[in-house]
């Protein structure tokens, strides 16, 4: 696998209120005769939102719309998403557009808990509103900090009844590392028959290692008789200055999208040595357009920078 990168797209201005940085965790989610590409943004107080752009199909680089207005705030006071509401994943389901977010409060001691939340859309992804007010999940006997960015698959059953799978983010421990409360945590997995009730074992996919002590949102896709991740994970030590140390993309291949093997080299694609992405590159998310995979994914400053986007070439059948 080889990723051709094409450079960034799109990082805000600061003139919208709700939007002065980041446009982070980059989603493509394809509109008629525009790509749409939802993101989380962070306000003055540094607090995540959910908006979008989109693009022109035939030259992704080319924005032809800036959405002006979140489509998802922060939650009441005492929620669990009361500091913010990042997406993570949009599923079309009939009519409705169903998007898994990660909440946000803060902790006096590990600076934030997460959890992870459903809201949906009824008009086409302009606006979300919250399915329930508290998260579907939430840190348990198997994820003791917090839970976060999951990725959801709809498949059926051999009888015809929908079977949900979750990979997502389990946070194990926090420790303190230059006087900073640093989360550890790897992805795991769930699964439901509604997309709402989910059941977990604590089964790990891709876990730690000598190197991986965190690993961000993954991405999963079937390619013919394979599931595919692709994720990015880095060390907990100075990573936010120490490019060795820093996030870059890793990727793990599964029969059954349970037992999972990481080929980390053959990702295809790599840090640039200097630009928007040459100290991280991390929340990438991976779709079929065109004829060719994209991936979208964030460079520097975990979406700071803004994001932009490479393509894999012609696809095989599936």
């Amino acid at each position: 696998m080889h990723w051709q990168k094409k450079g960034v797209i799109y990082k805000p201005t600061g003139e919208l209120s709700f939007s002065q940085t980041h446009a982070q965790v980059p989603f493509g989610f394809p509109m008629d005769d525009r790509l749409r590409v939802y993101f989380s943004t962070r306000d003055k107080e540094i607090q995540s939102a959910t908006s979008f752009v989109e693009v022109d199909p035939d030259d992704l680089s080319k924005v032809l719309y800036v959405h002006d207005k979140p489509c998802l705030t922060k939650g009441d006071v005492g929620t669990f998403d009361e500091s913010g509401a990042m997406p993570s994943w949009f599923l079309a389901v009939e009519d409705e557009i169903w998007l898994y977010y990660t909440g946000w409060n803060k902790s006096e001691t590990a600076s934030y808990r997460l959890g992870i939340g459903l809201a949906i859309s009824r008009d086409e992804g302009l606006t979300f509103e919250r399915n329930y007010t508290g998260p579907l999940l939430d840190r348990s006997i198997y994820d003791q900090v917090w839970v976060a960015q999951p990725c959801v698959m709809r498949e059926e059953n051999a009888d015809g009844t929908a079977h949900w799978r979750m990979w997502y983010l389990s946070c194990t421990k926090i420790e303190v590392i230059n006087d900073h409360p640093e989360p550890f945590y790897d992805v795991k997995y769930a699964e439901s028959g509604d997309g709402i009730t989910w059941t977990r074992t604590g089964h790990v996919c891709v876990g730690y290692d000598e190197f991986t002590d965190a690993i961000g949102r993954p991405t999963v896709y079937r390619d013919g008789d394979l599931y595919k991740m692709y994720f990015s994970y880095r060390n907990a030590t100075n990573y936010r200055t120490d490019v060795q140390r820093s996030y870059r993309i890793g990727y793990a291949e599964s029969k059954d999208g349970l037992v999972w093997e990481r080929h980390d080299d053959r990702a295809g694609i790599e840090r640039s040595a200097d630009g928007w992405d040459s100290m991280m590159m991390d929340y990438c998310h991976i779709f079929p357009h065109q004829n060719e995979r994209i991936m979208f994914y964030n460079g520097n400053g975990f979406g700071a920078s803004g994001f932009g986007y490479a393509t894999e070439g012609m696809m095989n059948d599936e």
